[in-house]
């Protein structure tokens, strides 16, 4: 298992022309990559990178434009994006305590190592996962406690 140095707090971000910036305050809850198509499309790319916070831990600046759809579990997902260059910055649950960054937004992604993988029945072939990688065809039935508690192991001593 890869260990992983949080930077120090705050950690900002922000989308591709820079209209939008954000600050994270507290220490991110997990780090996963998602490979559901939904995270394909809009990423253009093989999969999503999820960094999961508190919301009230999220400040932003600048302006928004939401995408809301129905996820097949029946809940409403929000995708938050920057209406000047599209680029996707938060998405999550509608009414959640908990959001993820896109973690490619953030402006230092040096220190990012998952903590496992989802959605891999629809994952790309050319994506190799290791052996070492805990992963799931679909999505965590746990709540995500164990990517949760594989992050806590990762992030020890940070």
């Amino acid at each position: 298992m890869q260990h992983v140095k949080l930077p120090a707090l705050p950690l900002e971000g922000g989308c591709q022309c820079g209209a939008v910036r954000y600050r994270i305050t507290g220490r991110p809850i997990v780090f996963y990559l998602c490979h559901c198509k939904e995270c394909q499309r809009h990423t253009s790319s093989a999969f999503g990178e999820s960094l999961r916070l508190r919301r009230d831990e999220l400040t932003v600046e600048g302006d928004m434009s939401c995408f809301t759809r129905i996820s097949e579990s029946g809940k409403r997902r929000e995708g938050y994006f920057c209406p000047e260059c599209g680029v996707r910055i938060v998405h999550g649950t509608a009414g959640s305590e908990q959001v993820n960054i896109k973690a490619g937004t953030l402006d230092d992604t040096s220190w990012l190592a998952p903590a496992g993988h989802i959605w891999t029945a629809s994952k790309q072939k050319f994506v190799a996962i290791g052996e070492d990688e805990p992963c799931w065809e679909r999505q965590p039935d746990d709540d995500y406690a164990a990517l949760r508690t594989r992050w806590e192991e990762m992030i020890a001593g940070s």
